[in-house]
């Protein structure tokens, strides 16, 4: 049986609804009126739904100490003061100087192209994480690039490479189109401590502001706090969640609890189901079937679903992120990518060996994070990418 909560403007009538209503006095504001209605829905579980709280009214909600940076950073306006493009350029400073500047150090001196620079040029791929696929791709198309274009100069051998790592990585810059399904149902997977449930509220928000209507549904019910987590990105962005029971003494089922929100934004017309599942290792087999069964409910849920299979992956796990994509693809038919935390890793090149491990069709890279604010997670552009990578 679901239990949905609705704000009303007026301030004098919470302290009897709230009683009548019998749910925890926290997910409540002190200036807000909530009514108790009912949905009919068959489902395994009891279900809380969290809705439409204005984000100013209520208490500060417990977050963790990254969560907070979120908040903080996410102003709009420090999104207005500097471009995506400069984000990016500032995030990959790490993968800048080291890659870049080693790079810089090898063709800015000039001299002849010959086997010696090559291999050079192989060991300094290989250590930015590019991987063994990638480099090998690249360093034949090089070789391709200075006889057809008749490269003499090793400083030439620069802007080559940029344009061969360009066209690598094109294939990964895909746009989610959400608009063929309503409502469009993502499921969201990873191992843990990829950042997961920070992603989910910074994804939320950027739908949010291309106009679509947007529904969480907190089905990691195994992490402590991860209920809580979401939720305040819920109040905060004003988006409904569908949250397991608060008893810690019920465990929740995932597949249950996104089950339930894909029926809840059915009957409400919502444009997007963003839904949550626990972290896990590629190597715990039980809960890797765990993840099959909840992907086979949202198919009961409805036909079609999920529309997105979206994969988080922590850019300093480097050549790791490459196993968990195999692992994950496996599984679930990973059809996207998230890859957060290029902000604090000099690994940038595991992207491009993520699209030589999987070419000549390798999974679209929908978005990456390249800082802590709100509006630091957006769509992936191969140029832009490139282009801050290089000194």
């Amino acid at each position: 049986m679901f239990n949905f909560f609705k704000s009303k403007k007026k301030q004098s009538e919470e302290p009897e609804q709230a009683k009548q209503s019998g749910q925890p006095e926290e997910l409540l504001t002190e200036n807000k009126n909530v009514e108790d209605t009912t949905l009919d829905v068959e489902t395994t579980a009891e279900i809380e739904v969290i809705s439409e709280l204005q984000p100013e009214a209520e208490p500060e909600p417990v977050l963790s100490e990254s969560e907070s940076a979120v908040v903080e950073e996410g102003s709009e306006t420090q999104g207005a003061s500097q471009s995506f493009a400069s984000k990016i350029r500032h995030g990959l400073s790490r993968t800048r100087q080291n890659f870049g500047r080693q790079l810089s150090g090898l063709f800015g001196g000039g001299g002849k192209i010959d086997e010696a620079l090559y291999e050079e040029l192989e060991t300094i791929l290989l250590t930015a994480d590019v991987g063994v696929s990638a480099t090998t791709q690249l360093l034949e198309d090089l070789r391709v690039q200075v006889k057809r274009k008749g490269l003499t100069d090793a400083a030439e051998l620069k802007a080559a490479l940029k344009e061969s790592l360009a066209n690598m990585l094109a294939p990964l810059e895909k746009s989610l189109v959400t608009t063929s399904n309503k409502p469009f149902v993502v499921m969201i997977t990873g191992v843990n401590g990829v950042g997961k449930t920070t992603s989910i509220g910074k994804l939320a928000k950027f739908f949010q502001m291309q106009g679509q209507s947007v529904l969480l549904a907190a089905g990691d019910t195994f992490r402590a706090a991860a209920r809580e987590q979401l939720m305040a990105w819920g109040e905060r962005n004003d988006i409904a969640v569908i949250a397991p029971d608060s008893d810690p003494d019920k465990k929740g089922d995932p597949a249950a609890v996104i089950f339930d929100a894909i029926n809840a934004a059915k009957a409400r017309g919502i444009d997007i189901v963003l839904a949550d599942t626990a972290g896990r290792l590629t190597t715990q087999l039980h809960l890797m079937e765990e993840i099959k069964k909840v992907k086979r409910v949202i198919a009961k849920a409805m036909p079609d679903a999920p529309h997105e299979v979206l994969l988080v992956l922590d850019a300093n796990t480097g050549q790791n992120a490459v196993t968990q994509v195999q692992a994950f693809d496996e599984a679930l038919g990973v059809t996207g990518l998230v890859l957060t935390k290029l902000d604090g890793t000099a690994k940038g090149g595991v992207v491009a060996a993520i699209c030589g491990q999987f070419s000549p069709n390798p999974p679209a890279l929908r978005f990456i994070g390249v800082g802590e604010g709100v509006d630091d997670l957006r769509p992936f552009k191969a140029g832009e990418f490139v282009d801050a990578m290089f000194d």
